[in-house]
């Protein structure tokens, strides 16, 4: 296993980590994947409140296996449930109770969005509260998980002195949320980056497009489709780790073989060319020529231009599920801050700004017509009035 280094608190992380969003809710494959996992050096374990099941899971498989202090243990704050100052003990005190530790090593504030959202929670009392937690020793890092605006990362990673980010980031779209401009700040600032969804939730490996698998496969048969994923991020040093949720033997043991492997500069110049030429293939599929340079934010109004454009592409380059997923991240409908096309007024501002002479306003009105059904509005509308869970159904019954 090969480890790079969270500068921050002088700690080696195996650059490979198990993630629990999509992890089996088997308990025999669960402990059977962290233990294999711990014997071939992994060593950080991801999971979040809202995971259905995660957190009991691994506190079950830990204890059970005595691994606990064999792992950096990680998990989040909901901050889509968090109202007031009590919720902040409300929830962590659940977690340590279902994760069967005194402790949390790496916690993140669960999809901050962006200022805005920070300003709240230092409203309500954030900033003591933590600083109480880390001085009792029940969090150990802070950092926070982002789905928002590439503009309000870079804002946010200038707000406090975190100790690491976690953020979406794939060789599909680079410009993609805070994308590889914000992987390099976050870097250049010290800032440890944790890469989530690095095979976009498994698409990357099993729902390419047929000639982009040729591409692939053509170049090197050996090697899966996840292995071309997780090495276009290992090349970088600026990855420190990167976040996979499996459910098969198969899959953690290949991914685990990649990361045995893993190291800056990895990806070889005729590499490079074939990561082009799937760029090529899925690019043809995109029905926005947006590249994520950002030159058309802030919108008047607040829409996230960028992710409305990339989430719009994904659903016809990648998968239709893949596009619903990425717009209900981008759009805001987990935050009190709407971002999505609804919210353009078509004001052109930003088709000034534009390099690539998108006609913005217009594509808007069809990523609002596609991207916003109605049942997406009602799930959208009726969101910030109950629980997550309730909305997430929602999308499940229509997302294939």
């Amino acid at each position: 296993m090969q480890y790079r280094l969270d500068a921050r608190s002088n700690t080696q992380l195996s650059v490979f980590a198990l993630g629990g969003m999509r992890m089996s809710k088997d308990f025999a494959v669960c402990r059977q994947m962290v233990t294999e996992a711990h014997e071939a050096g992994v060593n950080y374990i991801d999971t979040a409140y809202v995971y259905s099941g995660s957190e009991e899971m691994f506190g079950r498989v830990l204890e059970d296996t005595g691994l606990r202090d064999k792992f950096y243990l990680a998990t989040k704050l909901p901050l889509f449930l968090t109202k007031k100052y009590d919720d902040f003990d409300k929830y962590l005190n659940r977690q340590l109770e279902r994760l069967k530790t005194d402790h949390i090593d790496y916690y993140l504030l669960h999809s901050l969005s962006g200022p805005e959202q920070l300003k709240r929670l230092r409203a309500i009392g954030i900033e003591d509260w933590i600083a109480a937690k880390r001085e009792s020793g029940q969090i150990r890092r802070l950092g926070f998980s982002f789905h928002g605006r590439q503009t309000d990362f870079l804002k946010l990673l200038e707000m406090r002195d975190w100790d690491f980010v976690q953020i979406q980031y794939n060789y599909s779209d680079p410009n993609y949320q805070a994308g590889v401009t914000g992987l390099k700040k976050a870097a250049a600032l010290g800032i440890p980056v944790m890469v989530m969804e690095p095979l976009l939730g498994g698409r990357l490996a099993d729902s390419l497009p047929r000639e982009a698998q040729e591409v692939f496969r053509k170049a090197n048969p050996e090697r899966s489709l996840a292995g071309w994923g997780f090495r276009w991020l290992y090349d970088q040093p600026e990855v420190t780790l990167c976040l996979s949720g499996m459910s098969k033997p198969e899959f953690w043991r290949d991914n685990i073989a990649t990361a045995n492997e893993a190291a800056p500069g990895m990806v070889t110049a005729e590499e490079r060319t074939v990561y082009d030429e799937v760029s090529k293939i899925l690019n043809k599929k995109t029905k926005v020529p947006c590249t994520g340079c950002a030159y058309c934010m802030p919108c008047p109004k607040g829409v996230n231009i960028p992710g409305c454009f990339s989430a719009y592409n994904a659903r016809y380059a990648i998968k239709r599920s893949t596009g619903i997923q990425q717009y209900i991240m981008n759009s805001g409908f987990i935050s009190q801050d709407f971002t999505g096309a609804g919210a353009c007024v078509g004001c052109k501002a930003c088709e000034k700004h534009c390099p690539q002479n998108i006609a913005v306003a217009e594509e808007m009105r069809a990523v609002r017509k596609t991207m916003e059904p109605l049942w997406w509005r009602i799930g959208h509308k009726a969101y910030h009035g109950r629980a997550v869970q309730g909305a997430m159904k929602l999308w499940q019954r229509n997302k294939k």
